[in-house]
């Protein structure tokens, strides 16, 4: 019966072609839209390596502030607070300090090269899990001692070095000259924690002022021993900050804050809360509705033209309902076309979606953007493109399933 009804509505799509072509359309610009997005959010917070320690990792990335008197601030932690307060917290494995990535300039045959560069210690390599291309990270007693080394990306190997192995030799990044000690590969700009194109000791600082400052450029990452541990650092950290012991009262009284997940402190961002416990699952609520009110438009275009189309067949659902076929059997003939003009429709969509995020990797906008269309983006995708075909379909198919046989042969649908 299921090969008669996709021969059925094969040849239905071709009898109105404008129809088809409008819903096609419909249907494949909607999934571009939404599987970019998709593929952005993916892209920036899913687990990908170097990250491969996200489920059990926190991050320190803003500091609530007060000050006698009531004012408040969000910033960054300095390097003080969190090397006195956070790397002490009981119950973990391991603590990274590091900075966010600014530029700096360097000059090669006397032209200027601009480079991202992040100064972190030696935990910063063991939570994360680098591939490294040449020679290896530097180490926390590099960093303890202050030793000029530097891991560099391939994409820097090559502006500096054109490709050729690079370990042992020496690099000039913003004045100071690094013995190159690793390579590894290009990290894209959205994945913020690991992201950079050379990465150097903390120690390396052209002052040591960052290590009295509470309040800087600092962030933090803090990985659990297991999972079932992070509630447990999380209580701990808030416990942490209503005992710090600030160097002028005056200037700042307290500081609150969360250890979170990147996607909490987006959500944060994004919600505009910085007080409440976890938004994350807030935040995902609003980008689900989103996407459902996003969808809604289209799929009531396509509840018209199916209507439409059905409509036509009046005299087709009279025939085969005189001769006892039930209203089930027909919602079932008309949803099974409708889901195969939604999968044609969401085929079209995956192609054109993989050729948009190709078109914005290779475009340079997002350095070292890698946007793949993988098993988490298809499952969305496949979801969106179901929610098309059964949405825009049972309804015009339930309503005309119900005329009467003798309504249905005179056409009068």
């Amino acid at each position: 019966m299921l090969k008669n009804y996709l021969k059925i509505a094969f040849k239905v799509l071709l009898r109105r072609k404008f129809f088809t072509f409008i819903s096609l359309f419909g249907i494949s610009l909607t999934l571009v839209v939404l599987m970019v997005g998709v593929a952005f959010f993916d892209h920036s917070l899913a687990p990908h390596p170097p990250e491969t320690n996200a489920g059990r990792t926190l991050g320190v990335f803003l500091v609530h502030f007060t000050a006698p008197g009531g004012r408040d601030s969000y910033s960054f932690p300095g390097y003080a607070l969190l090397d006195r307060y956070v790397r002490t917290l009981p119950n973990v494995e391991k603590v990274s300090l590091y900075t966010f990535p600014t530029t700096a300039v360097s000059y090669k045959d006397g032209m200027p090269i601009t480079s991202y560069l992040k100064r972190t210690d030696g935990e910063f390599w063991q939570i994360l899990g680098f591939d490294f291309l040449e020679g290896g990270p530097f180490t926390s007693q590099d960093e303890k001692d202050g030793n000029f080394v530097a891991v560099i990306n391939q994409t820097t190997r090559k502006k500096f070095f054109g490709g050729e192995p690079v370990v042992d030799k020496f690099i000039e990044v913003d004045g100071q000259h690094f013995r190159v000690v690793g390579v590894v590969p290009d990290v894209p700009m959205l994945r913020i924690v690991p992201f950079s194109d050379i990465w150097v000791p903390i120690s390396t600082s052209k002052t040591d002022a960052y290590r009295k400052q509470f309040i800087g450029s600092f962030m933090a990452m803090i990985l659990a021993r297991s999972p079932a541990d992070l509630d447990m650092i999380r209580a701990e950290y808030r416990s942490t900050l209503t005992r710090v012991e600030f160097p002028d009262p005056k200037d700042i009284s307290k500081a609150t804050g969360e250890a979170e997940t990147l996607l909490d402190i987006v959500a944060r961002t994004f919600l505009l809360d910085f007080e409440g416990k976890s938004p994350a699952r807030r935040f995902l609520a609003w980008l689900i509705l989103l996407m459902v009110l996003f969808m809604v438009l289209p799929s009531i275009n396509l509840i018209n033209i199916n209507v439409s189309r059905i409509r036509e067949r009046s005299s087709e659902i009279g025939v085969r309902k005189a001769f006892g076929a039930s209203s089930l059997t027909l919602v079932g003939q008309f949803v099974v076309e409708n889901v195969l003009l939604t999968l044609v429709g969401g085929l079209i969509g995956f192609v054109l979606s993989f050729a948009v995020l190709h078109l914005i990797g290779s475009s340079g906008l997002i350095p070292y953007a890698q946007f793949q269309l993988n098993y988490r983006i298809f499952f969305v995708g496949l979801g969106i493109t179901l929610f098309f075909g059964l949405f825009s379909g049972v309804y015009p198919a339930w309503k005309m399933s119900r005329l009467h046989p003798a309504v249905a042969l005179r056409g009068r649908g």
